[in-house]
């Protein structure tokens, strides 16, 4: 039987059940953040600005965060939505991410002292926060083959409120 089935099964029993304190911990990303970044140039491309407002917010209950990303990568409209939780068998967090291109990811992600990782099949991320967490600066990386990583996308969040 599985975290989650137990979860339920005393929810349902009545018994008030508590949000772990690994997601309790994300509460350093609720609020509002400025995103702004560029995609990395290649031999083939020039550069593209990157420009988002991501939103970071509590569901009822506070077991799963939401993240919204809407902005722009060059004249790209792109609106995400991501449900965050914690996976207690694996030790991270699992982030489901939908978008209005159609596309679907699953990531698994990590919080480590101020070391943001997230890791999928084809992308990652690391990113640092600054020591009052109002900042995280990181880079995302892609990969054809899940072997060999290519630096993608930098990004700087600051978060307005």
């Amino acid at each position: 039987m599985t975290q989650q089935t137990i979860d339920v099964k005393l929810q349902f029993s009545g018994q008030q059940i508590a949000p772990s304190a690994e997601i309790q911990r994300l509460e350093l990303f609720v609020g509002m953040w400025n995103t702004e970044g560029e995609i990395c140039a290649s031999a083939d491309v020039s550069a593209v600005k990157v420009a988002f407002v991501d939103t970071y917010e509590w569901m009822s209950g506070k077991f799963f965060l939401v993240h919204r990303a809407n902005g722009h990568i060059g004249n790209e409209e792109i609106n995400t939505i991501e449900f965050i939780g914690y996976d207690a068998s694996s030790q991270t967090y699992t982030c489901h991410s939908f978008d209005n291109r159609g596309n679907a990811d699953l990531f698994r992600a990590n919080l480590r002292d101020h070391t943001w990782t997230i890791e999928g099949k084809s992308s990652r991320f690391t990113g640092v926060f600054n020591s009052i967490g109002n900042t995280l600066t990181g880079q995302w990386e892609q990969s054809s083959d899940g072997l060999n990583w290519l630096p993608w996308m930098d990004v700087k969040l600051t978060k307005v409120f």
